[in-house]
């Protein structure tokens, strides 16, 4: 009797189980194997780690980097440096105060520190492409065509990181003629730039003149790159330089040129007025009301503000500092999701870029729309209604007062500048009483200038590090927070946010 036929009598009377227990004995169990092999296949399937990719090895991913667990992703990285520079001591680096290796670390040291592998490429990112999840690459090798082939990656989460580049507001000549500080190439190019122009005023032919124009150096920007490079430099030149050059010491001068009234004008006025009296008394020449029309490699136009004229400065080496741009990658990949015109990408107090849930932007390239109390006070109201009385008492209140005080972080700040403690301050009558229940009207009203207080956070480096940490922390919980959602109460549709909204501390 053959196999088949055997099989053919036993499948008329037995169940399937059996016609495959009997295939499978006959056989030399090779049906079972086969089908061991795809359960196993699916179970690899089911457990696939999800791909990310992550733009850029600044201060947000290098700290995205660090703290996320590897082991639940498949982690790759595109960045056209493989080193990640501590960039607040650049302005020392350029005076040799600081060693340029002294602020920097390899990225494949920071990622083999990790349980798992993380792959990296120095290459460029020029095109998001959110609707198929790819990013396509270029890689930074220029000069050899082998290793300069552009390529794409795939992705299931995107993390764009890749900063902001210099804000040069198409001035004329400023890309040809001035000096930036933003990478340790650009503070190792202006420590040469210095020490150069002392070379060239100490050659002989050269007018007294010439040696004043070539010995004066001109900060544009009174931010904090622009005040804390003026005081490097007149402490290098002070303290070192001129005992090297002693016949030129004389001749040297720092100018700073701010358009505003003040440097420092996004910090606290005593912080502004304390360096201004501080540049005064070292000798620093500090020039406000002034914008910069253009450069060439003598001279600097600049337009008084008040009077309207212009006038020519002489300079040796300027150093143009007046906030960041944005990199054409982020310009395209905003006009992609229908946010052109922007200067950042526009993303949720979770970082994820509005309108891709897929894609989070973090540091100088993003910026957080915080949304408006205001816009919501109806469905806050609604929410914290327990008995739809209309009406709302401090118990029904005090339900939702740590949901309010996480969602909307403005309520908290707005608090602080009236000095009061808790949320039912605001609700106190006009005598200041503690009311027993408010409706709608005076609910909106207590709340009406709470969103004043809401604020655009700065472009810098203590921002940056904190949403790469925020945004790690949330992926290395986002299976349990599916399951577990540990985010504020969403007064509109119910139920709570998966995580705790970023909060800059």
């Amino acid at each position: 009797m053959t196999l088949l036929s055997s099989l053919g009598r036993a499948s008329r009377s037995a169940p399937l189980a059996s016609k495959l227990l009997l295939l499978g004995t006959l056989s030399g169990g090779s049906i079972v194997a086969y089908a061991d092999a795809n359960e196993e296949a699916n179970k690899k399937e089911e457990h696939k780690k999800k791909k990310v990719v992550v733009l850029g090895t600044g201060w947000a991913g290098i700290s995205f980097l660090k703290d996320l667990d590897i082991t639940s992703y498949d982690v790759q990285v595109v960045s056209p440096q493989n080193y990640f520079a501590f960039t607040p001591l650049l302005p020392s680096v350029t005076c040799g105060t600081v060693e340029a290796r002294s602020i920097v670390e390899s990225v494949r040291n920071i990622t083999k520190k990790k349980n798992g592998e993380i792959e990296l490429w120095e290459a460029d990112c020029f095109k998001i492409d959110h609707v198929n999840q790819k990013v396509h690459c270029r890689p930074v090798f220029k000069d050899d065509p082998e290793a300069s082939q552009e390529f794409s990656l795939g992705y299931d989460y995107l993390i764009v990181a890749v900063g902001a580049q210099v804000n040069t507001f198409g001035t004329p000549g400023v890309l040809e003629n001035c000096h930036f500080l933003k990478e340790v190439e650009d503070a190792q190019r202006i420590r040469r730039g210095v020490i150069d122009c002392f070379e060239k005023a100490i050659l002989p032919g050269l007018t007294e003149e010439q040696r004043r124009r070539k010995l004066h150096f001109v900060i544009v920007g009174g931010g904090p790159t622009g005040v804390e490079f003026a005081a490097e430099l007149h402490d290098f030149i002070i303290e070192d330089i001129t005992k090297i050059y002693p016949s030129v010491k004389e001749l040297v001068k720092i100018t700073l040129i701010q358009s505003g009234d003040h440097i420092l004008n996004t910090f606290d006025e005593r912080i502004s007025s304390f360096a201004e009296q501080k540049f005064t008394r070292d000798g620093i020449d500090v020039q406000t009301g002034m914008r910069v029309m253009s450069v060439t490699d003598k001279d600097i136009t600049v337009k008084v503000k008040s009077s309207g004229e212009l006038v020519s400065i002489p300079h040796g080496l300027i150093l143009w500092s007046t906030g960041v741009g944005t990199r054409p990658v982020i310009s395209d990949f905003m006009e992609q999701v229908g946010q052109g015109g922007r200067r950042a990408v526009a993303t949720n107090e979770w970082l994820q870029v509005t309108g891709c849930e897929n894609v989070y932007a973090v540091g100088d390239c993003a910026s957080i729309a915080q949304r408006k109390i205001l816009g919501d006070i109806a469905n806050i109201f609604k929410a914290a209604d327990a008995d739809n009385s209309g009406t709302l008492t401090m118990e029904e209140l005090e339900g939702v007062v740590d949901d309010i005080i996480v969602r909307y972080p403005q309520v908290e700040l707005y608090l602080k500048s009236k000095h009061m403690r808790h949320i039912n301050d605001l609700l106190a009558d006009s005598e200041g009483n503690a009311r027993k229940e408010v409706d709608i009207e005076a609910f909106k009203l207590a709340l009406s200038e709470a969103d004043s207080q809401m604020k655009t956070l700065p472009a810098t480096a203590q921002v940056a590090a904190q949403q790469g940490a925020y945004l790690a922390k949330c992926f290395n919980r986002m299976e349990q927070c599916k399951e577990l959602p540990e985010g504020p109460k969403r007064f509109r549709t119910g139920g709570h946010h998966q995580f705790r909204p970023f909060q800059y501390a």
